[in-house]
Protein backbone atom coordinates (compact mmCIF):
# COMPACT_ATOMS: atom_id res chain seq x y z
CA UNK A 1 0.00 0.00 0.00
CA UNK A 2 0.62 3.72 -0.22
CA UNK A 3 0.14 5.58 3.19
CA UNK A 4 2.84 8.52 2.43
CA UNK A 5 4.35 10.13 0.30
CA UNK A 6 6.92 13.18 -0.51
CA UNK A 7 7.56 15.83 -3.19
CA UNK A 8 10.14 17.98 -2.32
CA UNK A 9 10.83 20.00 -5.06
CA UNK A 10 9.70 23.92 -5.44
CA UNK A 11 7.48 24.94 -7.11
CA UNK A 12 8.80 26.48 -10.53
CA UNK A 13 10.39 22.76 -10.85
CA UNK A 14 7.26 20.71 -10.00
CA UNK A 15 5.72 23.25 -12.73
CA UNK A 16 7.92 22.68 -15.10
CA UNK A 17 8.01 18.66 -15.00
CA UNK A 18 4.39 18.74 -15.44
CA UNK A 19 3.71 21.69 -17.57
CA UNK A 20 1.07 22.82 -15.38
CA UNK A 21 0.38 25.57 -13.19
CA UNK A 22 -0.10 25.63 -9.36
CA UNK A 23 -3.47 27.17 -8.68
CA UNK A 24 -2.20 28.50 -5.96
CA UNK A 25 0.88 30.22 -4.28
CA UNK A 26 1.05 28.52 -0.79
CA UNK A 27 2.67 25.50 -2.14
CA UNK A 28 5.68 24.38 0.10
CA UNK A 29 8.28 21.26 -0.68
CA UNK A 30 6.25 18.34 1.48
CA UNK A 31 8.62 15.62 3.50
CA UNK A 32 5.60 13.35 5.11
CA UNK A 33 2.09 14.10 3.25
CA UNK A 34 -0.35 11.91 4.52
CA UNK A 35 -3.90 10.89 4.32
CA UNK A 36 -6.78 13.26 4.75
CA UNK A 37 -4.60 16.31 3.87
CA UNK A 38 -5.39 18.53 0.67
CA UNK A 39 -2.30 17.43 -1.86
CA UNK A 40 -2.00 18.90 -5.19
CA UNK A 41 -2.83 16.53 -8.17
CA UNK A 42 -3.58 16.97 -11.88
CA UNK A 43 -6.85 15.58 -12.73
CA UNK A 44 -7.93 14.85 -16.42
CA UNK A 45 -10.79 17.84 -15.79
CA UNK A 46 -7.74 20.18 -16.11
CA UNK A 47 -4.73 19.06 -17.06
CA UNK A 48 -3.16 22.45 -17.10
CA UNK A 49 -3.19 23.18 -13.28
CA UNK A 50 -2.63 21.55 -10.43
CA UNK A 51 -5.78 21.23 -7.98
CA UNK A 52 -5.54 20.42 -4.06
CA UNK A 53 -7.66 17.46 -3.64
CA UNK A 54 -7.79 15.43 -0.06
CA UNK A 55 -6.57 12.02 -0.14
CA UNK A 56 -8.94 9.37 0.42
CA UNK A 57 -11.63 8.80 -2.55
CA UNK A 58 -15.16 8.96 -1.04
CA UNK A 59 -17.40 7.72 -4.11
CA UNK A 60 -20.04 10.38 -5.23
CA UNK A 61 -22.79 7.56 -3.91
CA UNK A 62 -21.82 7.82 -0.51
CA UNK A 63 -23.99 8.19 2.59
CA UNK A 64 -21.18 10.39 4.27
CA UNK A 65 -17.81 12.06 3.18
CA UNK A 66 -16.28 9.55 6.07
CA UNK A 67 -13.59 6.16 5.44
CA UNK A 68 -11.86 7.87 2.44
CA UNK A 69 -10.27 5.33 0.47
CA UNK A 70 -6.55 5.88 0.33
CA UNK A 71 -5.37 3.25 -2.33
CA UNK A 72 -7.13 1.67 -5.36
CA UNK A 73 -5.97 -2.03 -6.47
CA UNK A 74 -5.03 -2.04 -9.98
CA UNK A 75 -6.51 -5.36 -10.84
CA UNK A 76 -9.87 -4.46 -9.68
CA UNK A 77 -9.42 -1.07 -10.43
CA UNK A 78 -12.42 -1.16 -13.77
CA UNK A 79 -14.26 -3.72 -10.89
CA UNK A 80 -14.97 -2.36 -7.83
CA UNK A 81 -18.07 -0.15 -7.33
CA UNK A 82 -16.17 2.37 -5.13
CA UNK A 83 -13.73 2.71 -7.92
CA UNK A 84 -15.21 1.94 -11.39
CA UNK A 85 -16.98 5.29 -13.02
CA UNK A 86 -13.94 7.35 -11.73
CA UNK A 87 -11.51 4.39 -13.56
CA UNK A 88 -13.72 5.28 -16.76
CA UNK A 89 -13.99 9.06 -16.19
CA UNK A 90 -11.95 10.73 -13.45
CA UNK A 91 -8.07 9.68 -13.69
CA UNK A 92 -5.26 11.97 -12.34
CA UNK A 93 -1.69 12.36 -11.33
CA UNK A 94 -0.44 12.30 -8.16
CA UNK A 95 3.44 13.70 -8.12
CA UNK A 96 5.70 12.62 -6.16
CA UNK A 97 9.60 12.20 -5.25
CA UNK A 98 9.45 9.30 -3.06
CA UNK A 99 7.01 6.86 -0.67
CA UNK A 100 7.46 5.37 2.70
CA UNK A 101 6.84 1.69 3.49
CA UNK A 102 7.50 0.27 7.40
CA UNK A 103 9.13 -2.94 7.82
CA UNK A 104 8.56 -5.24 10.87
CA UNK A 105 11.74 -5.10 13.01
CA UNK A 106 13.01 -8.56 14.71
CA UNK A 107 12.80 -7.55 18.44
CA UNK A 108 9.38 -6.40 18.95
CA UNK A 109 5.91 -6.12 18.16
CA UNK A 110 4.88 -3.39 15.25
CA UNK A 111 3.82 -0.15 16.69
CA UNK A 112 1.09 -0.01 14.07
CA UNK A 113 0.72 0.79 10.24
CA UNK A 114 2.09 3.58 8.09
CA UNK A 115 -0.63 6.13 9.17
CA UNK A 116 0.15 5.45 13.10
CA UNK A 117 1.37 8.53 14.65
CA UNK A 118 3.00 7.63 17.46
CA UNK A 119 6.46 6.92 17.79
CA UNK A 120 8.79 3.89 19.97
CA UNK A 121 11.67 4.46 18.35
CA UNK A 122 13.52 1.71 16.45
CA UNK A 123 13.69 -0.77 19.29
CA UNK A 124 10.93 -3.07 18.30
CA UNK A 125 7.51 -2.03 15.98
CA UNK A 126 8.06 -1.10 12.96
CA UNK A 127 10.71 0.55 10.94
CA UNK A 128 9.99 3.42 8.04
CA UNK A 129 12.28 3.20 4.76
CA UNK A 130 11.45 6.14 1.72
CA UNK A 131 12.08 4.49 -1.72
CA UNK A 132 12.71 7.24 -4.28
CA UNK A 133 14.67 7.35 -7.38
CA UNK A 134 18.54 7.46 -7.15
CA UNK A 135 18.69 10.64 -8.65
CA UNK A 136 15.61 12.07 -6.49
CA UNK A 137 13.59 12.98 -9.48
CA UNK A 138 9.99 13.82 -9.71
CA UNK A 139 7.64 10.91 -10.77
CA UNK A 140 3.46 10.62 -10.90
CA UNK A 141 1.48 8.06 -9.41
CA UNK A 142 -1.53 7.21 -11.09
CA UNK A 143 -4.59 8.03 -9.29
CA UNK A 144 -7.98 8.33 -9.35
CA UNK A 145 -10.60 11.80 -8.29
CA UNK A 146 -13.95 11.67 -7.23
CA UNK A 147 -16.80 14.57 -6.05
CA UNK A 148 -18.70 13.81 -3.64
CA UNK A 149 -21.94 16.28 -3.04
CA UNK A 150 -24.54 15.47 0.45
CA UNK A 151 -27.63 14.20 -0.69
CA UNK A 152 -29.90 16.77 -1.01
CA UNK A 153 -32.69 16.06 1.54
CA UNK A 154 -29.68 16.74 4.20
CA UNK A 155 -28.57 19.84 3.40
CA UNK A 156 -31.71 21.06 3.99
CA UNK A 157 -31.50 20.23 7.20
CA UNK A 158 -28.52 23.11 8.27
CA UNK A 159 -30.79 25.67 8.98
CA UNK A 160 -32.38 23.83 11.96
CA UNK A 161 -28.92 22.82 13.08
CA UNK A 162 -28.53 19.22 11.80
CA UNK A 163 -27.53 18.35 8.65
CA UNK A 164 -24.08 16.72 7.16
CA UNK A 165 -20.80 18.12 8.87
CA UNK A 166 -19.21 20.54 5.78
CA UNK A 167 -22.64 20.74 3.98
CA UNK A 168 -22.91 23.16 1.46
CA UNK A 169 -21.45 25.80 2.61
CA UNK A 170 -17.99 24.68 1.86
CA UNK A 171 -18.85 22.80 -1.56
CA UNK A 172 -18.45 19.55 -3.09
CA UNK A 173 -15.84 17.18 -1.53
CA UNK A 174 -13.31 16.16 -4.06
CA UNK A 175 -10.93 13.72 -3.17
CA UNK A 176 -8.22 10.92 -4.40
CA UNK A 177 -6.81 7.49 -4.10
CA UNK A 178 -3.27 6.05 -5.27
CA UNK A 179 -3.80 3.08 -7.38
CA UNK A 180 -1.42 0.31 -6.06
CA UNK A 181 0.07 -3.03 -7.99
CA UNK A 182 2.45 -5.74 -7.26
CA UNK A 183 5.73 -4.46 -5.68
CA UNK A 184 8.86 -4.64 -7.57
CA UNK A 185 11.90 -6.33 -6.88
CA UNK A 186 13.40 -3.43 -4.02
CA UNK A 187 9.77 -2.34 -3.14
CA UNK A 188 8.95 -6.44 -1.95
CA UNK A 189 11.27 -6.71 0.46
CA UNK A 190 9.82 -3.61 2.11
CA UNK A 191 5.96 -4.48 1.39
CA UNK A 192 3.64 -6.95 -0.89
CA UNK A 193 2.47 -3.36 -3.04
CA UNK A 194 3.29 -0.73 -4.42
CA UNK A 195 2.13 2.80 -5.71
CA UNK A 196 1.81 2.79 -9.63
CA UNK A 197 4.90 4.73 -11.04
CA UNK A 198 3.92 5.97 -14.05
CA UNK A 199 6.66 6.00 -17.23
CA UNK A 200 6.62 10.15 -17.95
CA UNK A 201 5.72 8.30 -21.63
CA UNK A 202 2.48 7.27 -20.11
CA UNK A 203 1.54 10.49 -18.49
CA UNK A 204 -0.92 11.40 -20.56
CA UNK A 205 -2.07 8.62 -21.60
CA UNK A 206 -3.22 7.61 -18.24
CA UNK A 207 -4.67 10.64 -17.85
CA UNK A 208 -6.81 10.91 -21.03
CA UNK A 209 -8.21 7.31 -20.74
CA UNK A 210 -6.70 6.55 -23.52
CA UNK A 211 -4.70 3.24 -22.12
CA UNK A 212 -5.98 1.20 -19.37
CA UNK A 213 -5.01 -1.46 -16.72
CA UNK A 214 -1.83 -1.93 -18.77
CA UNK A 215 -0.07 0.68 -17.63
CA UNK A 216 -0.40 0.05 -14.06
CA UNK A 217 2.28 -2.81 -13.75
CA UNK A 218 5.72 -2.23 -11.36
CA UNK A 219 7.73 -0.15 -12.16
CA UNK A 220 11.24 -1.76 -12.67
CA UNK A 221 13.64 -0.96 -9.72
CA UNK A 222 16.36 0.18 -12.10
CA UNK A 223 17.76 3.48 -10.78
CA UNK A 224 15.58 2.83 -7.28
CA UNK A 225 16.88 2.82 -3.82
CA UNK A 226 14.99 2.24 -0.59
CA UNK A 227 16.97 3.39 2.63
CA UNK A 228 15.79 3.28 6.50
CA UNK A 229 14.53 6.68 7.91
CA UNK A 230 13.78 8.32 11.38
CA UNK A 231 10.55 6.92 12.84
CA UNK A 232 9.69 10.21 13.23
CA UNK A 233 7.89 10.05 10.10
CA UNK A 234 5.18 8.28 11.97
CA UNK A 235 3.69 11.32 13.43
CA UNK A 236 2.25 12.86 10.32
CA UNK A 237 1.84 15.91 11.86
CA UNK A 238 5.70 16.36 11.64
CA UNK A 239 7.08 17.40 8.04
CA UNK A 240 10.32 18.49 8.03
CA UNK A 241 13.22 18.01 5.61
CA UNK A 242 15.39 15.60 8.43
CA UNK A 243 12.43 13.23 7.70
CA UNK A 244 14.02 11.94 4.54
CA UNK A 245 17.57 11.93 5.41
CA UNK A 246 19.27 7.94 5.80
CA UNK A 247 19.65 6.97 9.59
CA UNK A 248 21.75 3.84 10.56
CA UNK A 249 20.04 0.76 12.14
CA UNK A 250 20.78 -1.25 14.76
Amino acid sequence: MCGRYTLTVDGDDLEARFDARLSDSGFEPRYNMAPGQELPVITNEEPEVFRRLEWGLVPSWADDDSDGLINARAESVDEKPSFREAYERRRCLVPADGFYEWVETEDGEGIGDSRSSSDRGSDGGKRPYRVAFEDERVFAMAGLWERWEPDATQTGLDSFGGGLEGGTETGPLETFTIVTTEPNDLVADLHHRMAVILDPDDEQRWLSGEAGRELLEPRSADGMTAYPVSTAVNDPATDEPSLVEPVETV
